[in-house]
């Protein structure tokens, strides 16, 4: 059993059945999900000699902001549900760690609580059938002081496969808000079907959102072939983030670290790649950056040690992987993140 293991063992035992339930879904069988965390530890690191690594340097600048830390916080929806000041806490630990949030369209808190915690943060926007209410959102992120968008478009055909009730069917209490973005009177206006996730996405999309949100550069998550990357990037995205959406996408879909290296190949010289989905140890870390990712994004560790410990919870996790990485780094013998180069991975037989 993996440290990781234990903190969900953890959480699992202080969550409601089916909060727990629906942190650990999946489309399918499962099998992206499964396979999307064995494929990262099936991935080798070449070790080099001879290199001086008295110091480690880990930092990075994700679109404009600098980090001390590749190892960024995914946006993640119900954190209310582990704790009832979700991303407030969760904010408090990234701020801590010098890391970066995102904030999720589904979001719990309210913009101006997370920009509080004083973490950079992203918004993460689902695009509504209703577009006036994600213009809202974005704006109204915008002037929170959200550092970028991260478009995410894997999810407008999503299939009813995870266990347990969705969160609109959870008891009436605390951990069941989201949208809190938005007025009740723009929630009653819009409907339940002005909500849904718009299925008519095109990458025209991205232009628009930049314009509405005063400019800000957009991340596109949810891309996996080259084919994609090439549209989005065409189509004036900053970033694309390479994701399964942590297997909750298609059960049988390739694995982020099988998509990532056409993806680098396609793009990486021009904008910055992105990676989640499977991440669970500084090694995992290190052979993604290796690959060509700028930074990778963490969500089901982190969402765990909010529920298991707080802030404390999420600052033990970005803690450990932070750790996992400088150790790894420095037995590879690279002095610095930069460093890293795809000829340092190999798959195992």
């Amino acid at each position: 059993m993996t440290w990781v293991d234990e903190i969900a063992e953890r959480a699992d035992a202080l969550l409601p059945a089916y909060v727990a339930a629906y942190y650990r879904g999946s489309a399918g069988g499962g099998e992206c999900l499964r396979e999307g965390l064995a494929a990262w530890e099936d991935l080798r690191l070449r070790p080099s000699v001879l290199h001086d690594t008295t110091t480690i340097g880990t930092a990075v600048d994700v679109l404009g902001t600098r980090v001390r830390t590749p190892v960024l916080v995914a946006p993640m929806a119900q954190q209310v549900a582990a704790r009832p000041e979700g991303e407030v806490l969760t904010g408090r630990a990234v701020a801590e760690h010098g890391s970066l949030l995102g904030v999720s369209t589904n979001t719990g808190v309210h913009f101006a609580d997370v920009a509080g915690t004083g973490a950079p943060w992203w918004y993460q926007v689902y695009v509504m059938q209703d577009r006036s209410l994600t213009q809202r959102l974005v704006e109204r992120a915008a002037t929170a002081g959200a550092r970028a968008l991260a478009l995410t478009v894997d999810t407008t055909a999503l299939a009813p496969a995870l266990p347990g009730i969705e969160p609109t069917e959870w008891p009436d209490t605390p951990g069941k808000a989201r949208l809190v973005n938005l007025t009740a009177a723009e929630l009653e206006s819009a409907g339940p079907h002005g909500l849904r996730s718009a299925e008519d996405l095109t990458p025209d999309v991205i232009g628009w959102l930049r314009e509405v949100s005063g400019g800000l550069p957009v991340a596109v998550k949810g891309v996996l072939t080259a084919r994609d990357a090439r549209r989005c990037v065409d189509a004036g995205a900053a970033a694309v983030l390479v994701s399964t959406h942590g297997g909750r996408r298609l059960g049988t879909s390739v694995t982020s670290a099988a998509a990532l290296p056409e993806v680098v190949a396609e793009v990486g010289g021009e904008v910055e790649v992105h990676v989640d989905s499977g991440l669970r140890a500084g090694h995992h870390v290190a052979a993604a950056l290796a690959l060509g990712a700028r930074a990778v994004h963490v969500g089901r560790p982190v969402m765990w040690g909010l529920a298991s410990g707080g802030s404390e919870g999420v600052s033990a996790v970005l803690q450990r992987l932070h750790d996992e990485l400088v150790t790894t780094l420095r037995q590879m013998g690279v002095g610095d993140v930069a460093d890293l180069r795809p000829a340092d991975v190999a798959r195992k037989p």
